[in-house]
């Protein structure tokens, strides 16, 4: 028998003989109708990855070309442009600036498309579970992110004793740095506040938490949170599937993200998993 099936029959019939017929079945249906939204969600996410695989495949080749004429352009113009005088000064400065932002323009657009490739595949490049520490985990994300944060906030670790966690690493990592790179992008202009914290409930589980100073997250969004392709940034700034991403990956693992938030004081997305994984597949 379901679990869930069973939990029902306790509730609505005990042994004591109290049977409440009707609010039994009122509960099963809402459970049928809550599993056939599961079923059609299920079905829109693989829809969505393989569509997502699709455009990503047709943008990276062009994207190729275009890095590896920009690394030829530049070879040409350091050889065409004049070494001497202060104009040609002024334009080699110029034309450096110009092809950097040319390469910058084009990690962007590489990193959105790992963003739909990671999407569509779900982070199955890496299936090998092991025992992983997580404030280890924060940290080495941490520095690889370095250069991105340091300049946009101070990081507080608040980190709680943890044992570690039985995971796909790589993938565990995915999901830590986009909640990071979601921190820092919701303190906007001014420099703020992200505190890393880790621990325990108690209950065969563990959790780390990624909490920023920034605005907070309007209540009408919250729904959304991760929807594939919901984003708040500005056109061209994200691809709306890092927190989609990250709760596919979590829900791998049997764990689950809660979120708080609170307009003006910032949000805090906590990421509780299971210390031990059982081998069951689970739903995304």
């Amino acid at each position: 028998m379901h679990p869930l099936l069973s939990r029902q029959l306790e509730r609505y019939c005990p042994a004591s003989g109290d049977t409440d017929l009707q609010g039994l079945s009122a509960a099963v249906d809402a459970s049928y109708a809550g599993f056939e939204r599961q079923l059609a969600q299920a079905g829109k996410m693989a829809a969505l990855g393989r569509i997502a695989a699709g455009v990503a495949h047709e943008i990276n080749n062009p994207l190729g070309y275009v890095g590896s004429n920009l690394d030829t352009l530049q070879e040409y113009l350091e050889r065409l442009l004049p070494q001497d005088g202060d104009d040609a000064a002024q334009l080699r400065q110029d034309v450096a600036a110009l092809l950097q932002e040319s390469r910058d323009g084009m990690r962007r657009a590489r990193q959105m498309v790992q963003e739909l490739l990671d999407y569509a595949h779900g982070g199955e490049a890496e299936q090998q579970w092991a025992w992983t520490d997580l404030r280890r985990s924060l940290d080495a994300t941490l520095n690889m992110m370095r250069n991105e944060l340091k300049y946009r906030a101070e990081i507080v670790k608040d980190y709680g004793a943890v044992p570690p966690v039985h995971c796909l690493p790589s993938q565990l990592s995915q999901v830590m740095m986009n909640l990071l790179a979601n921190a820092a992008h919701a303190l906007g202009p001014r420099r703020g506040r992200i505190t890393l914290q880790t621990g325990t409930d108690g209950d065969g589980e563990a959790w780390f938490a990624v909490g920023d100073s920034g605005a907070g997250i309007a209540p009408e969004h919250l729904p959304q949170l991760f929807e594939p392709f919901f984003t708040t940034k500005p056109m061209g700034q994200g691809t709306g599937l890092g927190l989609s991403l990250a709760q596919q990956i979590v829900h791998r693992h049997g764990g689950r993200i809660e979120v708080s938030t609170e307009l003006g004081k910032g949000s805090t997305f906590r990421v509780v998993l299971p210390l031990r994984h059982d081998g069951r597949q689970y739903a995304a």
